[in-house]
């Protein structure tokens, strides 16, 4: 039954798809963040239902008429640049051929991204986009939110099959992620229902990245907690709410859980955290020996006899910017902080603009938001392997279409400004 619906879903968006694209992106990100064919059990769980609908994504992309354009600027500039020398990077691969087995999934997922800027340009396609995330990714943060109530944390909170987030570590990151959409989205919300159901789901999700023991979601939720207090009007109110929140969910879980979070004090005596440092190192030696990096998938045997400094212990990088500094070298990884940087500048100049107009209130809370998600992205994912992740690109996304339909529009409108200034605070008032 589940096989048939799943299918019935798809085939019947294609309609829909053709006549609007930007619907393709839409139902592209569902398939891709929930992996809904990978919770079936017969015909329909091997289907490659998200390369049918990039098929008709891009067949309504090319009878669409209406007028579209890519904001250009400084990091929609960089973001091609890093593209185009991933391709460098592969094509000098130590492993040419799986390094291009790699990169052509990892161009599939940025050309949808990319056709997120092209498409989703207006505020209420953003808020559509910002519900599919949420709700696909909060499916099973919600879920496993119940579970470890249920279990009393005993038990690991696990993600979709077959997807990034998969692991305990990487839902409990994405999960931290969507939290601070979640909140923007209760904050739209005009239905006291929704919002009553949001609030559940916010809990349920904050209870399921405890419940995945991840010693880096722990890192994470104290750096966006702390970030969130400093984003707050009420900081006292907000201070005591989420210093007694983590003193409830300290005191709440079992001993196993206390036991795994007190080895990251003691990281010396941890293996997985003493293999994690090795290909830090590895990740470092690899990128000034070559410009280019070694490439994607280059974590192998031979490649740490060359350039770890414990050979026997091959892990991959479990960080964001160390991947890219071994996959890439080190203009890779400067690129990629780059594209961070500018995104979090981009947020910044969206609250600056908005700040005192009332009538934008929503997209000032919502660049305040993905900063935040932002934060958790960064910080739990020095720790994980999420670089190539959609979310964050996402993210990243969602930041450029905020600055260009909130600021730059408005700038323009307002005797041709530049699209990097902010107009005055007379002109504002």
């Amino acid at each position: 039954m589940r096989d048939i619906i799943i299918t019935l879903m798809v085939f019947g968006s294609l309609p829909f798809i053709l006549r609007n694209a930007y619907i393709g992106v839409l139902v592209w990100s569902w398939i891709s963040y929930m992996n809904p064919h990978r919770l079936t059990w017969g015909f329909a769980f091997d289907m490659p239902f998200a390369q049918i609908v990039a098929i008709i994504l891009f067949v309504a992309l090319f009878f669409d008429k209406e007028k579209k354009r890519i904001p250009v600027n400084g990091l929609t500039g960089i973001w091609l640049t890093f593209l185009l020398w991933m391709l460098v990077t592969t094509l000098c691969a130590i492993y040419v051929d799986v390094a291009l087995e790699q990169l052509i999934k990892i161009y599939k997922i940025q050309i949808i991204t990319i056709l997120t800027i092209l498409l989703i340009n207006t505020q209420q396609k953003i808020d559509w986009l910002i519900w599919v995330i949420v709700l696909s990714i909060g499916f099973f943060s919600v879920k496993g939110g119940v579970f470890t109530i249920l279990t009393g944390g005993v038990s690991r909170v696990w993600g979709p099959p077959g997807g990034f987030i998969q692991e305990n570590n990487s839902l409990a990151v994405a999960t931290l992620m969507i939290i601070p959409l979640m909140a923007y989205l209760y904050r739209i919300s005009k239905n006291k229902w929704v919002r009553y159901g949001l609030i559940v789901a916010i809990i349920l999700s904050l209870v399921s990245v405890i419940g995945s023991q991840s010693r880096g979601a722990l890192i994470a939720i104290i750096s966006v907690g702390g970030f969130f207090w400093l984003k707050t009007k009420g900081k006292f109110f907000s201070g005591v709410l989420i210093f007694g929140l983590a003193c409830l969910g300290w005191n709440l879980m079992p001993e196993s859980w206390h036991q795994r979070m007190e080895t990251i004090e003691n990281y010396e005596q941890d293996a997985s955290a003493m293999g994690r440092i090795n290909a830090w190192q590895y990740s470092i030696n690899v990128a000034n020996a070559r410009l280019t990096g070694a490439g994607l998938e280059s974590w192998s045997d031979e490649t740490f006899v060359m350039y770890a400094p414990n050979s026997d212990d091959v892990h991959s990088a479990h960080s964001i910017f160390f991947s890219v500094l071994a996959d890439h070298g080190w203009p890779g990884l400067v690129m990629f902080l780059l594209i961070l940087c500018l995104g979090w500048q981009y947020l910044n100049r969206v609250m600056k603009f908005t700040a005192n107009q009332s009538e934008m209130a929503a997209q000032n809370f919502l660049a305040r938001m993905l900063q935040v998600s932002l934060v958790a992205y960064m910080s739990g994912g020095a720790f994980l392997s999420l670089a190539y992740f959609d979310l964050p690109w996402h993210l990243i996304a969602l930041a450029v279409l905020l600055k260009h339909l909130v600021v730059d529009e408005h700038c323009n409108k307002q005797g041709g400004l530049s699209n990097d200034s902010l107009p005055s605070k007379k002109n504002r008032a």
